[in-house]
């Protein structure tokens, strides 16, 4: 221990704070009884108590340290349990509140709290786990934001999601320099946002990049945590991305920079469900040791045990006060301090959670709804997780968005023959069915027809069956329900016909996803058919088997084209992009109905075609005089009509009359994506449809 003097210090803020004379340590734990200060020059260590303990935080404060200083902690009290206790000085300690981190998890028996070749948590180890275990880093939090004149916010009827992985997006891109790729800097460069600017999305969706822990057993079989989801650090971006790391969080920052310049939002894919400290035979990184039963929800009747909502081994306790504070300053760091403009929480439903169940009012919940700075930024829930009543869509208070994978399953069974039009409706609408509560809008709906979880869209078209044998678990990984369909052959073919037809398919499914009421959420590389071969669980290929390659044949060119004129014509038709929900319903004071749908004799469906399951084409016209916003008036927008075939043989389609138009124009039709728009018809002709095939059409006079 070294005599260096410790001033009282502050409670807050919590963590490490510089003032450039020197650093403020803070920290959290109800259960502790003394916390130490580690301080690290290369293999020496210096310890300081921090001298005082207010409101349940230690905190003290260190003259002389600053930026680049690592760091950690060593909290003392009872090692019990099945109390729910599970302190032990001996294990280094990371920083919740942490800005940045350096080093690498080594995996060896001395990062776990308890006897590791034992098996047995309830005993205690004696090893250091100092040598073995990341650090925190001290930093600058200055940065000069005037560099990104280009940064707006998107209204949500305007936004086009785009998922993408830092890493797997520029690893093998030719334009980025070779020592960029697969960095922060390297998917901030030029080539990277000309690409994504060019399709006409508004907001990049970045897989996790809070610092996360790659598993030990993957490790075993040559394997990593390719996605992220094992955070351990809820304030770090996680320098493994960093081509500079002493300086990962500047580089970061600059490459949001760079991506507001580009016009586009960058929202973070964010996991504060659980942490990667896992059950009670994981190891004791951060969390567990600071106070294991404040931050993890523990079984009531055994608190040696972990509740297990998230399948991961344990789950964050957003009860706890503290906790929810935790996750609420993360996310304001990251919007305040990081210029981040939403996040979308995996295993979103967990957050919602109290002790007896799921709460749309819950404690974290009314924290976010009331906060000025959280309510001004877009927010996402994947409405599931594994626990009892788990999965939620539609059931997120009013302000937030959701994944909708009803609008997933639904597009994917349509497509493949295996859905009715009365079961794909509500889904092209909006699904008002799950989101029209509570003056929630359609956009609360995010529609996507892949992710990063699952096939990619050209696999969903390849291949009946997931083939994920190099995940090493013998294809026992990932779902085995994709409601795919591989048109006639499994993976890659020869045959001219089936690839046309998978073409085609990719063409319907994106029409679909671009051209429907709601969010949509399209994943990276589908624009130009991405393949991960039939891996659907592709969370441990940190591999040429998840990252994208830019070598496009004609093939994925044309499908690029064509996927960019789709999000061109949902940006010029607003009727594509209602933020009310369509109801069918006629109005009489405007005479007109916000959306007909239309039967191939191009007549309104009638009672007895919603119920027949064999009728395979429909049209869907929504008319651009119906009423836009609570102001009681005509709209002055264009009437479009979607054609929709998922039968396989040709189907001749009436085009529909209408009053206050003449002619319909062509915009799309996905057998021919390269035909030049604009063609006419008289209202009242007929249009042969391609069997699945899909198309949209502008009203004219």
């Amino acid at each position: 221990m070294s005599k260096q003097t410790v001033g009282e210090g502050l409670p807050f803020p919590l963590g490490a704070s510089w003032d450039g004379k020197g650093t403020n340590f803070a920290l959290f734990s109800a259960h502790a009884t003394k916390v130490e200060i580690c301080l690290f020059d290369g293999d020496q260590e210096r310890r300081y108590e921090l001298p005082e303990y207010t409101d349940e935080i230690f905190h003290g404060y260190l003259p002389d340290v600053g930026p680049g200083c690592f760091y950690g902690y060593r909290v003392y009290g009872p090692y019990e349990p099945e109390n729910g206790h599970r302190f032990n000085p001996n294990k280094l300690l990371l920083d919740p509140y942490a800005r940045a981190h350096a080093g690498e998890m080594k995996w060896d028996p001395a990062v776990f709290g308890y006897t590791m070749e034992s098996g047995d948590d309830r005993t205690f180890d004696t090893r250091d786990s100092a040598p073995f275990v990341p650090k925190c880093v001290v930093v600058d939090p200055n940065y000069d934001w005037k560099g990104e004149p280009g940064r707006r916010n998107t209204p949500w009827d305007q936004t086009v999601i785009y998922e993408a992985h830092v890493k797997g997006f520029t690893k093998l891109h030719p334009d980025v320099p070779e020592h960029l790729r697969g960095t922060y800097a390297g998917f901030g460069s030029q080539p990277i946002i000309d690409h994504i600017a060019s399709l006409g999305v508004s907001a990049v969706e970045l897989l996790p990049i809070h610092t996360f822990i790659n598993d030990d057993n993957l490790l075993d079989k040559g394997l990593t945590n390719y996605w992220g989801y094992n955070t351990i650090g809820f304030f770090a971006p996680d320098p493994r991305y960093a081509s500079d790391v002493p300086n990962s969080l500047r580089e970061f920052k600059e490459m949001v920079a760079r991506l507001h310049s580009g016009g586009l939002e960058v929202i973070l894919d964010v996991v504060y469900n659980h942490t990667a400290e896992g059950s009670e035979l994981g190891p004791t990184l951060s969390f567990k040791g600071i106070d294991n039963a404040s931050y993890y929800r523990l079984l009531p009747d055994k608190k040696r045990y972990y509740i297990n909502d998230t399948g991961t081994g344990n789950t964050v306790n957003l009860s706890n006060p503290r906790v929810i504070q935790m996750v609420a300053d993360s996310l304001r760091y990251w919007s305040n301090e990081m210029h981040i403009d939403g996040f979308r929480f995996d295993l979103g439903t967990i957050l919602a959670r109290e002790v007896y169940g799921f709460d749309e009012q819950s404690g974290f919940l009314k924290a976010v709804d009331q906060d000025p700075v959280l309510t001004s930024v877009k927010l996402i829930a994947e409405p599931w997780d594994i626990g009892p009543g788990g999965y939620q869509v539609g059931g997120f208070p009013p302000g937030w968005a959701e994944w909708n994978d009803k609008f997933r399953d639904t597009a994917r069974d349509f497509w493949r023959g295996e859905a009715d039009v009365a079961t794909l409706v509500p889904r092209l609408s909006g699904s008002g069915d799950l989101f029209n509560h509570q003056g929630r809008r359609a956009w609360a709906s995010i529609n996507f027809v892949t992710a990063h979880d699952g096939f990619t869209l050209n696999d969903w078209a390849s291949y009946n069956d997931k083939h994920n044998e190099a995940n090493g678990e013998e294809n026992r990984d990932g779902s085995s329900s994709n409601r795919s369909w591989n048109c006639g052959v499994e993976g890659p073919t020869e045959d001219k016909d089936i690839l046309a037809l998978r073409e085609r398919q990719k063409r319907n499914m994106l029409g679909t996803l671009l051209l429907s009421q709601g969010t949509p959420m399209l994943l990276a590389g589908d624009e130009f058919a991405r393949t991960q071969h039939g891996n659907n669980n592709a969370y441990c290929q940190d591999s040429e088997i998840s990252w994208i390659d830019w070598n496009l044949g004609d093939d994925a060119k044309d499908l690029l084209s064509f996927t960019k004129r789709l999000i061109e014509l949902r940006k010029a038709y607003p009727t594509l992009r209602r933020s009310r929900f369509l109801t069918g319903q006629h109005d009489p004071q405007l005479d007109v109905c916000d959306v007909i749908w239309i039967n191939a004799n191009g007549a309104p469906m009638q009672d007895e075609q919603w119920q027949d399951t064999t009728m395979k084409s429909f049209g869907m016209l929504l008319d651009g005089r119906a009423q836009k916003t609570g102001i009681r008036k005509h709209g002055e927008d264009e009437t479009v009509l979607l054609v929709m075939n998922s039968f396989d043989g040709v189907v001749d389609f009436i085009l529909p009359e209408t009053p206050h138009g003449s002619k319909w124009a062509l915009l799309i039709d996905s057998n021919i994506p390269d035909g030049a728009p604009g063609a006419e018809f008289p209202c009242g002709a007929m249009y042969q449809v391609t069997g699945r095939s899909l198309l949209l059409f502008t009203l004219g006079m």
